[in-house]
């Protein structure tokens, strides 16, 4: 008999005392030595464990004793090894992470249907749309015959890519299935929330079919995020693995492919490796031109901008948060805002004296929209199966902010990247050209974002600059604020975070400008643009740092300006996959080689 039970269960409740209820179950696992996670939420309770069956009943024993916990369905399987390498208790916001307010299946829930119920329609023919409600890798283990992937690469896209299901599906039966029902439950009500009217989940999702009906109407295995990679429709370990550097399912057959060098690549990923670079940046180039062509923000759309609520904000009346924030319209703008019913609380309008609660998060419905333009000459210097380092211009918001959402760089690589959601390492300012480093998936991100916080990364910019230093290399230590000021702009203050940067001068021009070198040693907002505001060597094109030591207006150039004239001209850190230094220049602007 295998030595390890796997057991996997949720439960939507009210749960209260979290934090004791953490520390009493980690402390349980690991008295009873069990291994894997439990996710524990207000909205209830979500787990994957392994461990003797002495250990495991022990567990469940203890769940019996959680008002509301018991009864909950929980799925067995069995095998040699223990799959999990540690045991983790964590205290969340969601026991799976979604995201959209008035979501909760702790009132509401879709349709269920059982595993023989769907192989019963199955069987008979019944016209009905499988919906694959997982991510696009764990599909490639398996899924159901002629099951409609919705197309994601995490469940929090999952609203995103139902606005691009058909219209035709929304009177079609619709069962939608997961792994172990989880994810289903905030889908399908989602579903129906879109105007789906006769959506289904599948109850306890595939591994309750594999568990009831066996494999029929089902090819392949199933993903499971721990060691066994996938179980086979017996609830076995089924043999395949995962490629650490592109995420493919990889068979047995696929392992034992020369092209299998883990963690580098596997088959798939090693031909697009062998891609000549110069094709594979064309591509991409390609794309890039169409996603910008026209600009996404340039036609008029209904804009739905989130707010959440800060701390400091809690109590007070909605009218005066949204003065407070100082969100670019003014009181009565806000005002005929809310008396338009464009401010929204799960779905209703609200009032201007309405309190408000820290963590409450409110939607601002803006119709019309059509957004400034931007410059979107985006430049991919560098890609691989895990990073891409790109060439920004300016001006270019990186992120959705103030009067762009859709003309920003996140938005745009969305498009061109899809179903691949890039994940950037650090900023550039909206006016500040240069590299940008991405990462693929979150387990690079997770690799190389500690190495920008850490001060492992080296970063050398470009700037002209009016005047002249008095030093051919000198440094600013000039702490600079940690919050903005009245104005949003963030000032060297004595009682500011320490920031260090060190500047070199490369050349005195004819019109009384220099161009300087500057690397930051640490990574403060608007850093280098401070310090040399600081120096009273103000850079050209400010609209925000200006000379004389005076403070212009917080706002993002347009297209038509002179250009701000700083640029992230190089990067080096570590590449998260092969652990050498890497570097990586930039596309000089004209400015600097003048």
């Amino acid at each position: 008999m295998p030595a390890i039970v796997n057991i996997a269960a949720y439960k939507f409740l009210n749960l209260s005392k979290l934090r004791e209820l953490r520390a009493e179950l980690l402390d349980l696992c690991k008295c009873n030595e069990l291994k894997g996670t439990i996710l524990l939420s207000n909205e209830g309770i979500n787990m994957f464990v392994a461990g003797s069956r002495d250990g495991v009943d022990i567990l469940l024993a203890k769940l019996k004793e959680i008002p509301g916990v018991w009864p909950i369905e929980v799925k067995e399987s069995f095998n040699q090894e223990q799959p999990f390498n540690r045991m983790l208790v964590r205290v969340k916001k969601e026991i799976i992470a979604f995201g959209v307010d008035g979501i909760d299946p702790r009132k509401y829930s879709s349709k269920r249907i059982t595993a023989t119920q769907l192989k019963e329609w199955l069987d008979a023919g019944k016209p009905v749309t499988l919906l694959d409600t997982r991510n696009n890798f764990e599909i490639g283990a398996g899924t159901f015959k002629n099951a409609v992937a919705i197309g994601v690469d995490d469940f929090r896209h999952f609203p995103q890519a139902v606005r691009n299901l058909p219209d035709a599906m929304k009177a079609q039966p619709i069962v939608t299935f997961c792994t172990g029902g989880i994810r289903c439950e905030k889908a399908a009500p989602y579903l129906e929330k879109a105007g789906f009217t006769n959506v289904y989940q599948l109850d306890g999702g595939i591994l309750k079919y594999f568990q009831d009906c066996g494999g029929a109407h089902y090819d392949g295995q199933c993903f499971v995020f721990d060691k066994r990679v996938a179980l086979d429709t017996a609830l076995r370990e089924g043999g395949l693995k995962q490629c650490y550097a592109c995420q493919a399912i990889l068979s047995e057959e696929a392992q034992k492919s020369p092209l299998y060098i883990p963690p580098k690549h596997c088959p798939q990923c090693y031909e697009t490796e062998a891609e000549s670079a110069e094709k594979q940046i064309a591509k991409r180039q390609a794309a890039i031109t169409k996603a910008t062509s026209p600009l996404p923000g340039s036609a008029p759309y209904i804009n739905e901008r989130p707010m959440s609520i800060p701390l400091k904000f809690d109590g007070v009346e909605m009218i005066e948060f949204l003065v407070g924030m100082r969100l670019h319209l003014s009181r009565e703008e806000w005002l005929n805002t809310l008396a338009e019913g464009r401010l929204l609380y799960k779905d209703q309008p609200v009032l201007p004296g309405r309190i408000v609660r820290s963590g409450e998060r409110y939607i601002h419905r803006i119709p019309g929209t059509q957004e400034p333009d931007v410059a979107s000459d985006i430049h991919i210097i560098f890609e691989d199966n895990s990073i891409v380092i790109l060439n920004k211009p300016a001006p270019l918001p990186a992120h959705p902010c103030g009067r762009f959402n859709r003309n920003t760089l996140s938005y745009i690589l969305d498009i061109v990247y899809s179903p691949l959601h890039l994940r950037p390492a650090h900023r550039l300012d909206a006016d500040t050209s240069g590299v940008v480093v991405c990462s693929k998936t979150s387990t690079i991100a997770r690799i190389i974002q500690p190495q920008f916080e850490t001060g492992e990364v080296s970063k050398k910019y470009f700037a002209r600059v009016y005047g002249k230093p008095t030093q051919i290399e000198f440094e600013c230590h000039a702490p600079i604020a940690a919050e903005p000021g009245e104005n949003g702009v963030r000032l060297p203050i004595a009682s500011g975070l320490p920031s260090i940067t060190r500047f070199k001068l490369i050349r005195t021009l004819n019109d009384g400008t220099s161009l300087i070198e500057c690397t930051p040693l640490t990574g403060r907002t608007n850093q280098i643009r401070a310090h040399l505001w600081k120096l009273d060597l103000p850079i050209v094109g400010e609209a925000i740092y200006l000379r004389n030591q005076q403070i212009g207006a917080s706002m993002t150039l347009s297209t038509t300006d002179a250009p701000l004239c700083l640029h992230a001209a190089s990067i080096e850190f570590t590449h998260p996959v092969t652990k050498e230094r890497v570097k990586f220049n930039g596309k000089t602007p004209a400015w600097a080689n003048e």
